[in-house]
């Protein structure tokens, strides 16, 4: 019976040894993981809330935009932009707000939102934000500056819609042969979308109509 209580004493002063030497590391390192694991489900707590209170507001810009109510568009629109900036109702919220100053004429505001969105919004937000952008910026005849927001790399998705709005820009310029050609990419990319979805022939869609027709509209190109 000594033998074993004489083998324990040896373990227990074995493992005394070992706490000694590895305790306070190992005790740093459980408390890392814990406070790892607290931090990310208080992280994944805060984003979860974050974005029902963001839900709740875009729904009231919705009903503001509904209204024609400028000012409190803005103000929800503001709202969602400072204070949730981290989800993606912000975004929604800029591209709102930023349609009806458009189409209010507010082109100032219009593109204050457009510009956040462009800083602040995912790839394809921010491929949706640039295009619209030009578009008030050919409207304020800021030509150039309407051209910089298209030459930025963009998803192969909207290539015919930058192409297009580049010769719309170029076509109010008086360059027929760059606008030609931007509208020649236009079909090119609507042509070259159909044949990898799988169709034989490209469709004669209103985009493709009307983009023929400003093609013919420019007669030569000399």
């Amino acid at each position: 019976m000594a033998h074993y209580d004489l083998e324990e004493q040896e373990q227990l002063d074995e493992l005394k040894a070992w706490w000694k030497q590895w305790g306070n590391l190992l005790t740093n390192i459980l408390l890392v993981v814990a406070l790892s694991v607290l931090g990310w489900q208080g992280w994944n707590w805060h984003q979860k809330r974050q974005s029902a209170e963001a839900s709740a507001i875009y729904a009231v810009l919705e009903q503001a935009v509904e209204a024609k109510d400028a000012q409190k568009i803005n103000n929800v629109a503001g709202e969602l932009t400072e204070k949730y900036a981290g989800t993606s109702y912000a975004t929604l919220g800029a591209l709102l707000a930023a349609r009806h100053s458009f189409e209010s004429n507010d082109l100032k505001a219009a593109k204050v939102q457009l510009n956040w969105v462009v800083e602040h919004g995912s790839d394809e937000a921010r491929d949706i934000a640039r295009l619209r952008l030009a578009a008030v910026l050919l409207d304020e005849k800021a030509h150039d500056e309407a051209l910089k927001q298209l030459d930025a790399k963009h998803a192969p998705v909207f290539a015919a819609l930058y192409a297009e709005l580049r010769g719309d820009i170029q076509a109010v310029q008086g360059k027929k042969a760059e606008a030609r050609q931007a509208y020649q990419a236009a079909l090119d990319a609507i042509a070259a979308k159909a044949t990898a979805d799988g169709a034989k022939e490209t469709p004669r869609t209103p985009q493709r109509e009307l983009l023929q027709q400003k093609l013919d509209a420019l007669g030569d190109a000399a």
